[in-house]
C-alpha cells in the first residue's frame, strides 16, 4: 500500500485503486505500529474515490508533519570512496575510511519537517557552493518504539566542496533552506522492504539526460536495526521519525547541479521523487 498526505487528505493506493481516509491524524498514522493492518480497515468502497495520477501529482505535500528528518553517511562503499576523495586536501579522508569499518555510524540532523520539500517542489543548492549534488536516499518511515512502519524517497542535497573543505563543516554542507526532499508516499508493507530493491538518479538539464546512476539495497554495509539503535541510543521521538539511510550513487567529481536542473530519484516499489534546482 502507499500513503499519500495531500492537499484533500490523507489518501491510500491499494491495487490501483484509490481510497481517502476519513479523520486521521498524520502524526498518528506515522506513530502506529500497526499501520498496515489497520489501513485495511480503510479499504471499503464507501472511501473510494476517482484519482487520476495526473491530479494526485497537483495536491501532493511533503508526507512529514511533526517529525525530524536524520541522516546516515558512509554506509555503501561508493559513498566512502567519494567522501575520501573529496577530502583528501584537507586531511580528513581517514575519518570517512575509518566510520566506514568503525562500530559506530555516522548519524546526523538533517532538517525539521518545516524545510521539507515535497514532489514537483523545488530544491536548493547553497549560494556558497560550487560544488553541489543530490544524493538518493532510501528513507525509513520509524514509530516512537523503534519500528520501520514504512519507506519513502529522500534527496540529501549536498554541498561537497564545503563538506570537503573541513569535515567539522558537514552541518552547513547538509542542512539548510531546501536541502531535504521527501516523497511521494509511505511505502507500507507487511514483510521488510527486500535487499534486492533498485534505486536509480537521473539528472537533466534544459530537457536533455546528463546523468543516471543504479544501485540496490543489497548494496548497504548496515542494516537498517544498526542504523535505528543508534538513532536511539540516547534520544526519544514521540512522533517518530525520519531516517535516511545513505547513498550509493554519487555523480562524477565533475559534476555540480545548476539552476532548473531536474532531478527525479526513483526506488523501485515506492515510486519517484522529481524536483527542480533553485538556488
Amino acid at each position: 500500500m502507499k500513503l499519500f498526505k495531500t492537499l484533500e487528505g490523507n489518501i491510500v493506493l491499494a491495487k490501483n485503486l484509490a481510497y481517502v481516509l476519513p479523520k486521521t491524524n498524520w502524526d498518528n498514522l506515522l506513530n502506529n505500529d500497526h499501520l498496515f493492518n489497520d489501513l485495511k480497515k480503510f479499504l471499503i468502497n464507501e472511501n473510494r474515490i476517482n484519482l487520476s495520477e495526473k491530479r494526485l501529482n497537483k495536491i501532493l505535500l511533503p508526507p512529514v508533519k511533526s517529525q525530524e528528518i536524520w541522516a546516515s553517511g558512509v554506509t555503501y562503499f561508493r559513498s566512502k570512496t567519494a567522501r575520501m576523495e573529496e577530502s583528501k586536501d584537507s586531511g580528513g579522508s581517514s575519518f570517512y575510511d575509518k566510520v566506514y569499518e568503525a562500530e559506530r555510524p555516522e548519524i546526523f540532523f538533517k532538517s525539521t519537517p518545516d524545510r521539507v520539500k515535497g514532489p514537483f517542489e523545488k530544491v536548493r543548492i547553497r549560494k556558497d557552493s560550487q560544488w553541489s549534488v543530490p544524493e538518493p536516499e532510501l528513507t525509513l518511515v520509524i514509530s516512537s518504539t523503534k519500528k520501520i512502519i514504512g519507506y519513502t524517497i529522500g534527496n540529501d542535497m549536498s554541498a561537497r566542496d564545503i563538506e570537503a573543505e573541513n569535515p567539522l563543516y558537514l552541518p552547513q554542507a547538509k542542512s539548510y533552506n531546501g536541502s531535504t526532499a521527501l516523497g511521494p508516499c509511505i511505502y507500507i508493507l507487511d514483510q521488510p522492504l527486500s535487499s534486492k530493491t533498485s534505486l536509480s538518479l537521473k539528472i537533466f538539464r534544459k530537457g536533455k539526460q546528463i546523468f543516471i546512476g543504479i544501485s540496490e539495497v543489497a548494496k548497504i554495509k548496515r542494516s537498517f536495526s544498526e542504523l535505528i539503535q543508534f538513532l536511539f541510543k540516547e534520544m526519544d521521538f514521540p512522533k517518530g521519525c525520519f531516517l535516511m539511510t545513505g547513498t550509493g550513487i554519487i555523480p562524477p567529481d565533475d559534476f555540480t547541479l545548476k539552476v532548473n536542473d531536474r532531478i527525479e530519484i526513483s526506488i523501485e516499489g515506492i515510486g519517484s521523487l522529481i524536483n527542480e534546482v533553485a538556488q
